[in-house]
């Protein structure tokens, strides 16, 4: 079970002095960025006086009235900052249509997953050219269990029927029980991430009506009756009660409710099918309780209570628990101990400080780690019966993998995914017994693809404080390393999730227009182990954005890309280090795409009442404390706009963003216009039906990315 919060919406921000600041808005507002004829202006929002008083500041925020989703002026502020961007980029879509075209050029539009084998069924999801998206399916298995391709095919959920009437579709939960007869399922259709969940009945086709609403996670109970679900509040979106149904009558019974608004909760079960989990988590403190599966009207009880700055995940094996815990242990170890004796713990896994222990996966036999050395993956197996352990290796030296999920506690291998920079995602099998991989599936890139035509690395940036900062780099074999090449340079950096070194199709047509990709591992995330979150987050949080400077300059200093042709990208949290970079040094980036942008770090961090705000005070910090609220006001993007030159700037969001409000973005450029004294483009785009993803189709989302990535290559040059 995860236990990271999905990314970063916005926290928000005022400026100080009401009087100072209108007059600093009264002055001459910078020319427009020369509008084809029919939208000759940018949108210019009105100011309305919105004064707080924080640590005794009195603070005015005159685009505060952007917040206000149903109020019409807003929506047509929005819209008219779309019209505005879509004449700017008139002349931009011939490029935007053929890269769109090139993209799609490559990949295999009807395709098959590798299917999966849960119980008596091969599952698997297949798409089909011109579909915006999967179709779920399952085959019954041979009689050994092995795949048979020539069995009827069952269609369990067609997503694009399900998305019909809708400008967006997510799916959530999708759960078989375990007699392989019912489905439970959760969808949402708005990209708030509100999800419902339904039941199918796989042998009539009917559905019941909606089961559950703001449904985050769902599990099956032994009987194939009773289902386990959680819910999250309404207001907050924090995932805070378990729930237990009994499909066959019966009102929802509340088993757990979260009290502490630092925590969320999540359900899952074992793969033994033995037990159910719930697991409660902040970003420093998690805590699980455990129920028997088969226990329909039994209480999940605590396994180890919380304590403060110990994280704890937990699962069952032959009457044994196995804890992955950060007690003494910075980055984690393992210990087990009997079901009857939590706290008697026995190592088996023993911390070290070079390696973190990201997960485990438990199976009749076999035990197998996840593991993070060196910002790469590695998976290490031990045998049970013979108390051995097998390593398994990569031929690549920069790579992203991970496990997949193997459901079936007797497989004879686990399923992973391997990808490089270079080299498609790959699923494999690993044989549990002996190490060896397996080669299932690799994704097929059409249109005579040639890994050996491009290059991927590795290579160490120096910080300002001496912290070698890995940066994984893609281009193009031929391109010329000696300070001429542009360079296309992403980072994420916050939560302690790491940014995968992975395998991208768009990725290709920067390289191959001669652009040297750059992802720069920057503090804040977890890929030289759980300091490297530590280092990036609260009091520390600036040097994520001195590291993702500094790996800029260093590529500048080595000649490994052109100075002056340098275009960012950042997504989320990512946006944060958008608009936090761009502030600091706007000299140092021909132009920026901030992707729902968390920019607005102040007003959204004081407003305990908006999505997430509340159990992000351990990452980001809690401002109604004055060294936090003096730390996060001296980096929040929005607050720290100043009256100077900035780069070209696309700023993309989400009408219905449930991470990131809308009003983030949309303010921060409504405050740019006014200030910036520069003629280059500043353009806010904004989804009307889509969430914080963007678009959920898959046609739509390769849509978008070929325009953001037409307009940055445009901003060096590159126009076709």
């Amino acid at each position: 079970m995860s236990v990271r919060s999905l990314s970063r919406r916005g926290l928000m921000l005022v400026f100080p002095l009401a009087a100072s600041f209108n007059g600093l808005m009264a002055q001459k507002a910078p020319a427009p960025e020369s509008a084809p004829a029919g939208v000759t202006h940018p949108p210019m929002a009105p100011m309305k006086d919105h004064l707080s008083t924080w640590h005794g500041e009195q603070v005015n925020d005159p685009f505060f009235w952007l917040r206000e989703k149903g109020d019409p002026e807003v929506i047509k502020h929005l819209e008219a900052e779309n019209a505005y961007t879509e004449a700017q980029t008139a002349g931009l879509k011939p490029f935007a249509e053929s890269l769109y075209k090139e993209i799609l050029g490559r990949i295999k539009q009807t395709d098959l997953s590798v299917p999966v084998r849960r119980g008596a069924f091969h599952y698997y999801s297949r798409t089909e050219e011109g579909r915006q998206y999967p179709i779920q399916c399952r085959r019954a298995a041979k009689a050994d269990g092995s795949y048979d391709a020539k069995a009827p095919e069952q269609v369990l959920l067609d997503l694009n029927e399900l998305a019909k009437g809708h400008s967006y579709l997510g799916l959530g939960s999708f759960e078989v029980s375990d007699d392989g007869r019912q489905l439970l399922y959760s969808t949402d259709v708005t990209g708030f991430r509100q999800y419902t969940l339904f039941r199918k009945d796989l042998a009539t086709g009917a559905t019941s009506a909606a089961l559950a609403e703001r449904v985050t996670s769902a599990q099956w109970m032994a009987d194939d009756s009773h289902v386990v679900y959680t819910t999250e509040d309404a207001t907050s979106k924090r995932s805070d009660q378990l729930w237990r149904m009994n499909l066959e009558g019966g009102k929802p019974e509340l088993l757990f409710e979260e009290k502490d608004e630092l925590f969320r909760i999540g359900v899952g079960r074992t793969k033994d099918k033995a037990y159910l989990f719930c697991q409660s988590y902040s970003t420093d403190t998690w805590e699980a309780r455990m129920l028997p599966s088969a226990d329909v009207n039994g209480t999940f009880k605590v396994v180890l209570p919380r304590e403060k700055g110990h994280k704890y995940t937990v699962d069952h094996r032959e009457g044994l628990l196995y804890f992955r815990t950060n007690k003494g242990a910075k980055n984690f170890k393992l210990m087990t101990a009997p079901l009857s004796e939590p706290a008697k713990w026995t190592e088996l896994v023993p911390h070290r400080v070079d390696t973190l222990l990201e997960g485990f996966d438990l199976f009749q036999g076999h035990l197998v780690l996840q593991e993070r050395r060196e910002a790469l993956v590695r998976f290490r197996i031990h045998d049970f019966k013979a108390k051995a352990w097998k390593d398994v290796s990569f031929p690549e030296k920069v790579y992203a993998a991970g496990m997949m999920g193997t459901p079936e506690w007797t497989a004879p291998a686990f399923r992973l995914n391997y990808q490089s920079m270079v080299t498609p995602s790959s699923v494999y099998d690993c044989d549990l017994a002996g190490g060896k991989l397996d080669l299932l599936k690799r994704t097929e890139v059409l249109g005579g693809y040639d890994p050996a035509q491009y290059v991927t690395e590795r290579r160490w940036a120096v910080a300002r404080d001496g912290v070698k900062v890995p940066i994984s780099l893609l281009y193009k074999k031929g391109t010329k390393l000696d300070g001429s090449a542009p360079c296309f340079l992403y980072a994420y950096g916050s939560y302690g999730i790491g940014m995968p070194a992975s395998f991208s199709i768009p990725r290709l047509s920067l390289a191959d227009r001669g652009m040297v990709f750059a992802l720069a591992h920057i503090r804040g995330g977890n890929e030289l182990g759980e300091g490297w979150h530590d280092d990036g987050m609260l009091l520390k949080k600036k040097n994520t954005f001195f590291d993702f400077i500094d790996s800029a300059e260093w590529l500048v200093n080595q000649k490994l890309v052109a100075k002056g042709k340098i275009v960012i990208e950042g997504g989320s949290a990512g946006g944060l280090l958008m608009g936090a970079v761009t502030n600091y040094r706007p000299d140092l980036f021909k132009a920026v795409h901030a992707a729902v942008p968390f920019v607005d770090v102040m007003n959204t961090m004081f407003d305990d009442k908006l999505p997430l705000t509340v159990g992000e005070y351990l990452e980001w910090g809690n401002p109604n404390e004055k060294a936090f609220y003096t730390y996060m006001k001296s980096y929040s993007p929005y607050d720290n706009l100043e009256k100077k030159a900035y780069p070209a700037m696309l700023v993309t969001t989400s009408l219905n963003d449930s991470q990131v409000m809308y009003w983030e973005p949309a303010k921060y450029v409504a405050k740019l216009r006014h200030l910036k004294t520069d003629s280059h483009p500043l353009l806010l785009k904004c989804n009307m039906g889509a969430g914080h993803g963007g678009a959920s189709g898959r046609y739509d989302r390769f849509k978008e990315v070929a325009f953001e990535y037409a307009w940055l290559m445009g901003q060096v040059g590159i126009t076709k």
